[in-house]
């Protein structure tokens, strides 16, 4: 359908975000600028226990912090702004875990719906050592208010589906059995109404709901500076030799552990 595009996440074994998805994102905000007639994009996963994992924590993640894209942002946020901004509507349709950099991709798409029984959401970065630096320290206050963001940031752990829905982390969480035709149902409908009324209105909300370029560029150049911490270089290699990017099990539940990565 022409007016309504699929776009799945398929980088096994856990679609861990490396430089290569924001390339491909990059690629597909082209793809999405150069086509007149498409109206909604939906944002899925191959695999149902892992949506977007989070970060690339061996390093592999390209220039994304430094290289400069379209919007005069670092590619990593720039990737983030042109979407929230572009004429088309974005929904992700969440099944899996979703964390760190890959829980600030889902902020930045116009709606969120997850998997009641299947959702891990969080922005766990402070447990090793850093902060969010993609936006989600600016856009979770709007959705859920400034006490709730301070929950999810600093607490560090994951938030299921129920509980999203009820802080506004995500629109809606439905039963498993039912997500998928009720995103399709409500993608379809937008995809009917004409381009240039959804434009407009998207573009009105976004007047009164976005953070600044400039928030947006403090955070991630703070995000950068934290990285260089010894103490965050400690927790990142603990986490990393328990098992994280290489034990399916451990990749699940990770969150759970952070308060014991320096216990000796």
């Amino acid at each position: 359908m022409p007016a309504y595009w699929r776009v799945v996440f398929d980088y096994p074994p856990f679609n861990i975000v490396d430089a290569s998805i924001f390339e491909a994102l990059q690629d597909l905000l082209a793809r999405m600028d150069a086509s007149p007639s498409l109206r909604v994009v939906v944002f899925e996963s191959a695999n149902p226990e892992f949506y977007l994992a989070h970060f690339d924590l061996t390093g592999k993640i390209g220039n994304i912090m430094t290289a400069v894209g379209a919007s005069g942002l670092p590619i990593l946020m720039d990737t983030f702004v042109r979407l929230t901004k572009s004429s088309v509507v974005s929904i992700a349709k969440i099944r899996g875990c979703v964390r760190g950099v890959s829980s600030e991709f889902v902020l930045a798409c116009d709606m969120r719906f997850a998997s009641r029984e299947n959702t891990r959401l969080g922005q766990p970065e402070v447990g090793v050592g850093v902060h969010p630096g993609g936006g989600g320290t600016e856009r979770l206050p709007h959705l859920v208010g400034r006490g709730r963001a301070l929950e999810i940031v600093l607490g560090a752990n994951d938030f299921d589906g129920d509980t999203a829905e009820r802080y506004g982390y995500v629109n809606r969480a439905l039963p498993d059995a039912e997500l998928d035709g009720f995103v399709d149902a409500l993608a379809r409908r937008i995809a009917s109404f004409d381009r240039r009324a959804i434009a407009a209105a998207k573009n009105l909300v976004n007047h009164v709901s976005l953070p600044s370029a400039d928030r947006l560029l403090a955070a991630i150049t703070s995000f950068e500076t934290a990285l260089t911490w010894p103490e965050t270089q400690q927790r990142i290699q603990n986490v990393l030799q328990r098992g994280l990017q290489r034990d399916s099990d451990f990749e699940t539940r990770w969150p759970e552990v952070l308060g014991t990565l320096l216990e000796t």
